[in-house]
Formats: C-alpha cells, structure tokens, sequence
C-alpha cells in the first residue's frame, strides 16, 4: 500500500468521502476488466475450438437459446443499474454541504486563487483549514473558466465567470495537498496551482492570530452598502424607490412582466450589475448598474450583507442579522 500512495495515479485519500469515490472508481474499473479479459479469452477460445478445420467443414447451423439471451442481457443491466445508483448516492454526497459547514470563498483568476476565510483572512493560492470540520467553499472566476481540483480530497468542480458554484470537504489528515486547476485556462494554466494546509483547531486558530486579519465578508459588504448608496433607495424610509432588501433568503420577487424569481444569489448579482435586466413589479428602473465598478469579491461580500438583512418593526427601517441578535440579547 506504501507503494500505491507515491504513484501519481492513487492518490491519498485525506477527506471524508474519498474512500466511497475510490471504492465506486475501483469497482467500475475491476467490472470493465473483468468483463473485457473474458470477452478476450472466450473469442480466443472459440476461435481455436470452432476453427474450420477442412475445406468441407462449414459448420451447422446456430441454434438460438432464450435462456441465454436473457442472462447476458440481464446481468449487464442489473450491473449497469447497480453502478448508476451507487453513483447517484456518491454524487449526492459529494454535492450537498451538510447544513454546518463553514462558508469560504475562492474567485480564480488568470492564474492564481483568491481565498477568503470566514474570518476576514485573505489567501493567494494557499487554503488554511482545520482537520475535521466540514468546509463549503463558494466559487466563481473573474475571466475565463477554471477547475478548483484538489485530488486528496476528490473534489473538482469548474468555476464560471458569472456563476456561483460549490464544493465541500471535510479533511481528515492533517498536511499538505496539492491544488490544481483542472481546465486549460490560458498560457500559464500549468502554473496556476496551489496548496491546501489542514491544520489542528488549535494550530489554525493559532495561525489565524497571527496573520493579518482583514475585514470579514460581511463586514465588507456593509461598508460597500454604504459606499455605494444602496441604503438611500432599498431601505424602508427612502418613499418606495427601491424594493426592501430584507428577508430575501427563500423569497421569490414578482417582476414587472408577471414572471416570478427566486432572489438567489444570481438573481442578485445580475441585479447590482444589470438592474434593468428584472424590474421588480411596481418599481421603476431607476438604479444605475455598477458593472467595472465593483469586482467579483466585493460582488460577493455585498450579495451576502444583502442576504443577512433582516426586517425590523415596520417605519424603523432594517438591521443586520446580528444587530438583531444583540437587540434580542438585550430585551432578554
């Protein structure tokens, strides 16, 4: 087994799902091989068995068996069904985050990674995380397409400009692994690569003392609220301009042509930088687009302050969610 980890080919396995993507990987693989070394020996075998042995020889007719055509057409079936439904459940597992995992950020750009921690801490092309939490990671490309492939943890998914996509992994060895990108993405594609560092809580928690903090994503998305004045048309006392931004997670806007959206964070983001692409019903298209004003990681940092808005008492305008919490704390 020492052997297999230092061939490039069987790479560790240091996340949680990675034993149940090697063992449905290892099992088609065996299955392929199996049956394509059987089809190979009985073609040799009936080659020489049934050879024409004289010039007269020309055989007796086939005689068709039901049986037969039933067994080779049902084991397939049965194997090939049994490998859809193993992979439908490793998919599932692979992309649906459980409900606790910690939010990171990555924005890929020709040629590095952009990380952003929970915290505030940024990184370029190096991902600190601890062992044993689980990790989703929301991802999106300022220029061309690109891969976050991590092979340790067998997580790849393709990161578009204009898309929000996301992984989730739940490291279990602490160390070094390798980051890659995964889709041609220009000239220095070989080099945009990385490392991700699985840390000890304690050891990451040190590691993040002692970095340089920066400010947290939402934290960021408040000021650029404010900078932008975003608060002069979507707050509750600015007479209508604007829809409310408040309460938006789950929600679904009417728009002015009868159609409804989900207030995703795509409809969002086209919503700051094409405003006039989905007029909400009963507004008039009055917001400017901030399209080359804003970059994609302040994108992200004003879609998340955005979502966290909540409502307060009707006339008092709105609050951030843990404005919300330390006025509960305070009447309790």
């Amino acid at each position: 087994m020492e052997i297999l980890r230092n061939l490039p080919l069987f790479p560790e396995s240091a996340s949680t799902f990675a034993r149940d993507v090697d063992a449905l990987y290892f099992f088609g693989l065996f299955i392929a091989a199996f049956f394509s070394l059987l089809i190979a020996v009985l073609v040799v075998v009936f080659a020489v068995k049934f050879k024409r042995r004289s010039e007269n020889d020309y055989g007796i007719p086939e005689k068709t068996s039901l049986p037969l055509e039933i067994t080779w057409s049902v084991i397939p079936l049965i194997i090939v069904l049994g490998l859809f439904f193993w992979g439908v459940k490793v998919f599932v597992i692979l992309y649906r985050p459980p409900a606790d995992a910690v939010e990171y950020f990555a924005v890929g750009k020709q040629w590095m990674w952009k990380f952003q921690h929970p915290e505030g801490n940024r990184e370029i092309n190096d991902l600190h995380v601890p062992v044993g939490v689980p990790i989703k990671l929301t991802m999106t490309s300022e220029d061309v397409i690109h891969s976050f492939f991590v092979p340790a943890f067998r997580v790849k998914a393709d990161v578009l400009p204009a898309r929000y996509t996301t992984v989730w992994f739940e490291a279990t060895k602490p160390g070094k692994y390798h980051l890659f990108c995964a889709e041609f993405c220009g000239a220095e594609h070989s080099r945009m690569g990385g490392s991700v560092y699985v840390m000890e809580p304690h050891d990451y928690e040190a590691w993040l003392a002692g970095e340089e903090p920066g400010k947290s994503l939402l934290a960021s998305g408040e000021e650029l609220f404010t900078d932008l004045a975003c608060h002069t048309c979507h707050t509750g006392d600015t007479g209508g301009r604007g829809p409310l931004l408040t309460n938006l997670t789950g929600s679904e806007a009417l728009l002015a042509d009868g159609r409804t959206q989900e207030r995703d964070d795509l409809y969002l983001r086209e919503s700051i930088l094409d405003p006039a692409a989905k007029i909400v019903a009963g507004y008039q298209p009055l917001m400017p687009s901030f399209q080359g004003q804003i970059n994609e990681e302040q994108l992200l940092a004003l879609i998340r302050y955005v979502k966290q808005l909540n409502q307060t008492a009707p006339g008092e305008g709105v609050q951030t969610a843990a404005q919300s919490s330390a006025a509960a704390a305070d009447e309790g």
